[in-house]
């Protein structure tokens, strides 16, 4: 049963964000909400509280010249992972993932990481 709510609550939050309706949000978030944008690199930015989630959130579901495009979802339990690209306008895009977590309902954790032009890390041969 959690992972069918989860399920429902992770196609609102993403349906907000593709009809650009920022009003979605009000029952998506929860009062203790904890969300980790993923700027500035490498840590992001925490957001705590309902207030300043709903209008992170509603702000970007606002913006018409820049969207999201999901690319895969999978949830577990009332955990989901969202695997998205973001487009800036008719330029260029990044690739990220969101790690959600949804108690009764809302969404109390969000935690986002993306894949940002830099330098590159040493890896073994």
């Amino acid at each position: 049963m959690q992972t069918r709510d989860t399920a429902e609550v992770i196609r609102r939050f993403n349906q907000a964000f593709e009809q650009h309706d920022p009003a979605a949000f009000e029952d998506l978030v929860a009062p203790d909400c904890v969300m980790e944008s993923i700027q500035p690199a490498p840590n992001g930015t925490r957001y705590e509280g309902y207030d300043v989630n709903l209008t992170f959130w509603q702000a970007m579901a606002a913006d018409r010249v820049n969207r999201f495009e999901v690319e895969d979802i999978l949830v577990m339990g009332d955990r989901a992972n969202i695997r998205w690209r973001f487009h800036f306008g008719e330029g260029g895009s990044l690739r990220g993932v969101s790690l959600i977590r949804v108690h009764n309902g809302r969404i109390v954790e969000a935690l986002a990481y993306a894949k940002i032009p830099g330098q590159s890390a040493p890896l073994p041969d």
